[in-house]
């Protein structure tokens, strides 16, 4: 299921990202030595499913945990 780039960002920031911060062609989230590029959906700004899995298996979350991070909730 496609989820949008906003709650993308919070549920990355939930897990301890900061960002997103300017980069190349992509903004990065950034944890510690990890700098993560964010995707840059075209027309209706949400990251599919294939994809998703793509950028959780670089950043080393699983989908599990990524799905958790969409339960917290306070200041993100």
């Amino acid at each position: 299921m496609p989820i949008s780039l906003r709650e993308f960002i919070r549920r990355l920031r939930a897990l301890g990202f900061e960002g997103p911060e300017a980069g190349g062609r992509h903004q990065m989230m950034i944890k510690g030595e990890l700098r993560l590029p964010i995707p840059n959906p075209h027309g209706s700004q949400d990251i599919d499913d294939a994809l998703l899995r793509r950028v959780l298996r670089v950043a080393g979350i699983s989908r599990e945990e990524f799905d958790d991070a969409g339960h917290k909730r306070g200041d993100s």
